[in-house]
Parts: C-alpha cells; structure tokens; sequence
C-alpha cells in the first residue's frame, strides 16, 4: 500500500467531557516522504558554550602571531583524528571540530572600527550576521545585533518545538562575573535581536531556585497521558492508512506515553531535584555544578535550548589559580602566549567538566543528554592578541540523536562561518535552505558531518 503523505501537523484528535483534545505524533515517513536512518524517542537539545577571547595564536592568524605553535588543529583529519593538546580535556566526548572559519560578512566602512574581531568575530558566530551599524562607537565599545544569536534562533523557530513548548523556551547560563564593560554587549552572549540581551543566571543557587523550587512539567505530562483514551479511535483510522513503520512507530509513541502515565502513578514526579549547591568562584567546578543543574533539567524537559557563557566577551577575569596575575583581556594584549595557552587549558577542562555532567545524566527513556545534544563550542574570534578572526573555533560535541557524526574533523581554510550554522541547524530538524547574512550567506553544510549529508 501507498501511504498518502501526511501534513507535519496532522495530531490525534479526540474528546474529553465535551472539550476538543488533540495529541501530538512523532515525525513519520508518511510526513518526509522519506525513510529516516533512525527515529529518536525523546527531541534534539542545542546549546552553546561560549569561552571568551578565542585561542593561543600562530601563524594561521596572521603573519604577526608566527612564531607559536597551533596547539587546536589536530593533525590529521576526517573521523577518530587524534586529538590536539588543547582538545585533549573534551577528547573522551569525540567532539567534531571545523577548522579554518573566518567570517565572511561584509564590514562597511562608516561607522569605523567594526572589523574589530572582538565584535565582528562574535558577531558572525553567534548570529551569521555582522555588527549592527546604527549606533555603533568603536572607542567606547558600544555595539549591539542585528537579529537573535542561534539559541534564541533555535528557541523561537516554529518547527523546534513543533508538539510543544516546555516550561522554558531555553535557558541562559554563565559562569565569571568578571566584565570587559559593566554595561550592554560585554554583560552577555545571548541576544533577542538590537538592543535585547538576555542576562545570564550567574549563580548555582539562584539556578537551583528557578528550576526546583516551581513545579515542574509533571502536571502537563500527567495531562499528556490522559488523552490516550481520548484519541484512541483516532489513532485506529490513522494508523490504517500508513505504511508498516509508520504503524509501528505511532503505536510506540502511544506506548511511550502510557509508560510516562505509568511512571507518574509510581513515583508522582519526574524532574527529581539534587541536592542544593555550594557557592563557588572556581570556573571547574562552577561549569560542573551548573552542568548538573541544567541536565537534571533537561532531563526532564524543562528546556531543550541554553547557552553556558564560561567567560564574557574580552573578559577580564583574572586567572590567578594558574599564576597569571592580570586578567585575560591585559595578558592577550601583553602578548603572553603561555599564560594564554595555560588558560585556555583551563577553560577546556571546565568544558570537559560540563560536558561530563550531561554524559551521566539520562532521560526517563534511558537516553544521555548529551547523546541527545548539539552543544556548539564557539568563542569570539581566533586569537586575542592581535584580534584575528582567522581559524576561529569551532567544536559541536553530542550525537543529536544521531544526526551529527561524532569524532570527525574537517577543515576548510578560509571557509565561511555560516556553514557551520547550516549544518547545525538541519542536524536539529529545521529546515535551512540558507544561513547567514550581509555577504556570509550559504546554502552548504558540511556532508562530512551531518550523518544525512
């Protein structure tokens, strides 16, 4: 039989004392036209962790910064490439790296100054776009976007949430309180669109707070699961007019979401709350106490999106456990590449330290979060020296459900940033048929690493 193709919005409809009811279905063929490697059980996550002022430079940046070593480039690449010394904290979660990207965003010449890698390089990696013009002031650092950066972009794209929208839409995170600026762009990383920043929870407790001391989605599933006799003879009419997998995979949606009936009679909850945590100053254990905290929500669907600022664009955080005695920004510009190359360790272990909480925590199906996850690794340029935003990083790290491939890497000299963006935002299911502005559009991705590429 052929099965007519079906609309992505096509729910199950019933009744329930007279009040119309609808249940959402998980995607089918019937709805791609198309037999999908694999279907997920539980939605993809995105996140961002953002690391400020880029990499220890080399050649790659520029003619100035030759002389030093490129401790990020592994070797040699394509899939289970060694890793280099500054990826080896993460290399236990097979992170896919590109290597290469430059913007590829036109810079107009008035206002001045907006080549500027500490704003243009952000710019480009966070949202695809350059600096706004309008407003922009070079020596006092005033700038702002011109559209939303990726997590707000994945977080309000209508075929993200298609069945629903969690408690959250996403989650805005951070670490250091140090700032470059006590005012605009410098405080945060996640933008609403010109002028709209979206301040980051700073503090493990006050994170805590949010997430466990309100209810959580408990009652909304509990509703979730009382439709099923609702749309029962729905489901009977739908399933006889689609293929055998796509039978399959309805009837064990609806067996997922008796299960979740099941467990909510056995325990009442499923969002369970750790203990409250310490205070702490340290970035390690501050990425891996907050690392918990949101795993544990997303475990349970409190969101599907965050950001995670380690570090503040330009910061100035003074990395004194390392014997670094200026901060970050002042030792970028005295030109000490080993005090660069220490720090830059050290904010990779605190990568490695919040990956490593979303690797053991899973969801109520047995999934780990991060097998669930695309978690974009990113920072504002290449090099804080000289502000090169040449060979800027970037890392995606988690299997998306099997939609990223793992352990690969690919470079691409001179290649445009929003590629990556493109890669990303079809690995999460939304369709692109391009990314990218003001001369950095694409159409590509890289094939290499999107599994359906």
């Amino acid at each position: 039989m052929i099965a007519k193709k079906l609309s992505r919005r096509t729910m199950l409809r019933g009744a329930i004392g007279g009040t119309a009811v609808a249940l959402g279905l998980p995607t089918l063929e019937a709805m791609l036209g198309a037999s999908p490697a694999s279907a997920a059980t539980q939605p993809p996550i995105f996140g961002i962790f953002y690391w400020a002022n880029g990499l220890p430079w080399h050649a790659g940046h520029g003619s100035a910064q030759a002389g030093y070593s490129d401790l990020w480039t592994p070797a040699a690449q394509g899939a289970g490439y060694a890793p280099s010394e500054l990826l080896q904290p993460i290399a236990a979660f097979q992170p896919t790296i590109v290597t290469g990207l430059t913007p590829h965003t036109e810079v107009p010449p008035s206002p001045p100054g907006q080549e500027d890698g500490h704003m243009r390089g952000f710019m480009v990696a966070m949202t695809g776009d350059r600096i706004r013009p309008e407003g922009f002031d070079h020596p006092s650092h005033t700038l702002t976007a011109l559209r939303p950066t990726l997590d707000q972009y994945v977080a309000k794209h209508p075929q993200f949430y298609a069945t629903g929208q969690p408690l959250y839409q996403s989650l805005v995170l951070g670490a250091s309180n140090a700032r470059f600026h006590d005012y605009g762009h410098w405080n945060a990383i996640s933008y609403n669109g010109p002028d709209s920043l979206n301040l980051p929870i700073m503090e493990p407790g006050q994170l805590f707070n949010l997430l466990f001391s309100v209810p959580t989605d408990t009652e909304a599933l509990k509703r979730r699961a009382s439709l099923l006799d609702a749309v029962r003879e729905d489901a009977k009419s739908l399933t006889g007019r689609l293929g055998a997998t796509d039978r399959a995979r309805v009837e064990e949606h609806l067996t997922h979401i008796e299960s979740i009936q099941h467990r909510l009679d056995a325990t009442g909850a499923v969002c369970e709350a750790p203990e409250a945590p310490a205070a702490t100053q340290d970035l390690v254990a501050k990425a891996e106490i907050m690392g918990e905290l949101l795993a544990r929500a997303l475990a349970c669907n409190v969101t599907r999106v965050f950001s995670f600022m380690l570090t503040s664009p330009a910061t100035t955080h003074v990395f004194n456990n390392l014997g670094v005695p200026n901060d970050m920004h002042a030792t970028c510009h005295g030109g000490d590449w080993q005090a660069i190359r220490a720090i830059t360790a050290y904010q990779m272990q605190a990568f490695a330290a919040f990956l490593g909480k979303m690797q053991a925590t899973v969801d109520p199906d047995g999934n780990s979060i991060l097998d669930r996850s695309l978690v974009f690794g990113v920072s504002e340029y290449g090099e804080g020296w000289q502000h090169s935003v040449a060979e800027m990083p970037c890392l995606m790290v988690g299997r998306c459900n099997g939609a990223i491939r793992q352990g690969v890497h690919v470079r691409e000299p001179n290649g445009n940033y929003s590629k990556a963006h493109v890669t990303m935002l079809r690995a999460l299911g939304i369709e692109t048929p391009s990314f990218g502005f003001n001369g950095g559009e694409t159409t590509e991705h890289f094939s290499d690493i999107l599994a359906a590429g």
